[in-house]
This record gives structure tokens, sequence and C-alpha cells, in this order.
């Protein structure tokens, strides 16, 4: 049995239990007070994010991240305190992130897709959108995926990368839209009154917005027919609801009215063969 004397033991103190409990309160220190700064930033970001109307998922998303990263360095400082070797740590750290990051390629692309498109927001929930081969009304957002809703109630999950590196187009972007039409007459219908019904239609429809002025103009004249185009501005929310009644209304209104409507035809011509 080993016996200590109270000089080897006031030694062991002196080398070995001071400096070591001085060691571990001085690391404990650190992951506290370390622990209440990283919260402090954290709220503060967080707060600037939000005064800068950043989207609430890509606020808290950031924040998680940035809280992680900084409560690695606590926890770095804090071992490197306790005098364990950091710098193998932190290789070992890197390594693991690059595989995963390599196994995770796909996902990653997904992920920083995600982050773009809540950074810049090229569109919100709510808007009725053409991108990633889809189109639809943008139910949710989120880092790695999108969710919209198609005009059958489909929902379509579409991944973000797909939706970042291809054109995004945006109906809803804009408070008001142009609605293109065309409508043919014959060749032998009355080419002014047809203009002047076709305008007295637009004056008509309050939909129809007056500024910027409504265009009607003969575009082409076609194998067929004469071809007028038909350009009103309407409210976005109009859009579809002015297509389609001034459509009907075209048809019925010419039928009135007298004006031709040219449609496909085919003469065949029989030939008798002389006997």
């Amino acid at each position: 049995m080993f016996e200590f004397d109270s000089e080897q033991m006031s030694q062991m103190i002196d080398t070995y239990v001071i400096p070591w409990s001085i060691n571990i309160v001085m690391a404990i220190l650190i992951y506290v007070i370390g622990k209440i700064v990283v919260g402090l930033v954290i709220n503060l970001f967080g707060k600037v994010m939000q005064r800068s109307k950043y989207d609430d998922m890509l606020v808290d998303f950031v924040k998680a991240i940035l809280n992680a990263i900084l409560m690695l360095f606590v926890i770095i400082a804090s071992l490197n305190e306790l005098g364990v070797d950091t710098t193998s740590l932190v290789a070992i750290l890197g390594a693991a992130g690059l595989a995963i990051g390599l196994s995770l390629q796909g996902s990653l692309q997904n992920f920083a897709a995600g982050v773009m498109l809540l950074v810049f927001r090229p569109f919100k929930a709510g808007d009725f959108v053409e991108a990633g081969g889809a189109s639809g009304v943008i139910k949710s957002i989120s880092i790695f995926t999108t969710v919209m809703t198609s005009g059958d109630n489909k929902e379509i999950i579409i991944p973000n990368g797909r939706i970042y590196s291809g054109n995004i187009t945006n109906y809803s972007a804009k408070e008001t839209r142009r609605v293109d039409m065309v409508v043919g007459i014959g060749y032998d219908a009355d080419l002014r009154r047809a203009k002047e019904v076709l305008l007295e239609m637009v004056a008509a429809d309050s939909r129809i917005l007056q500024d910027p002025a409504p265009k009607v103009a003969v575009s082409e004249l076609a194998d067929s027919s004469v071809n007028f185009i038909v350009r009103p501005w309407v409210n976005s929310a109009d859009y579809w609801g002015v297509k389609f009644d001034f459509t009907e209304a075209v048809k019925l209104r010419f039928d009135e009215e007298g004006i031709s409507i040219p449609f496909p035809q085919m003469d065949v011509h029989l030939h008798k063969d002389p006997e």
C-alpha cells in the first residue's frame, strides 16, 4: 500500500489538483459565458433579420445554423482550456463534413437553392407561378422543397434545386396583367364594324382598365381570316374571368351583328371519269 506524507500530498496538490481545478473552472466559465454571449448574438441577429422582413422560416434556420457554429467554437475553446488537442478534433470534424457533403450533393444543392429562394423571394405563398416544370399556387417553401397546388387541386412537391436552376414565371407578382386575345373574321365581313363592336365590348366590361388603354387592331391577314388583336389590361385576379367571358361574348355578339367567324373547311371535288 502506498503511503503519502504531507509533503508529497502538498506537492501533488500543487502539481495536479490545483492546476486541473483551475482549468476545469475556466473551461466551465468559458462554456457558460460563451453560451450566454452566443444567445445574445443570436437574438440580436434574429431581430435584425426580422426588421429586414426576411421570411420567418429563413430567420429560424439561419439562427439555428449560426448558433451551432458559434457553440462549436465555444466548445472547442473549453476543451482547449482542458488541454485537449483541438487541432486533431477540428481536422476530424472537417473530414467528416467533407465526407457528408460529398454523399449529399443533391440535398445540399436543394438546400442552397432553398436558402436563395427564401432570401431573394421570387415568389411567396399564395402566388401562382410556373417553375420547375410545373405550374400552380405556392402552398409552402421549405429549405429543400417547394409545395404548390395545381389548378385541378393536385399537390406538387418540387426540389428547390430544380426551381432555382430554371426560369421562374410569377403570374401574381404584378397587380395588373394584359389579356392577349386574337379574334378572326371572314374576308367578306365588315372590317370597320367588327372593330367598332370589339371596342364597344371592351369599353362595356367594368373589369377592363382604361389605363393603360386597351388595344384593338388588325394584326394579320391570314389564310382564311382577318385577325384582330384584343389586348385589354385587367387586375391580375380578373385575368381568366375576362378572357373566358370575353371570348364567349365575342361569339354571341358577332352572331347578332352577322359578322362571320371563319373555321377550317375542306372542299372536296369529285371528278367523274368519262366512260
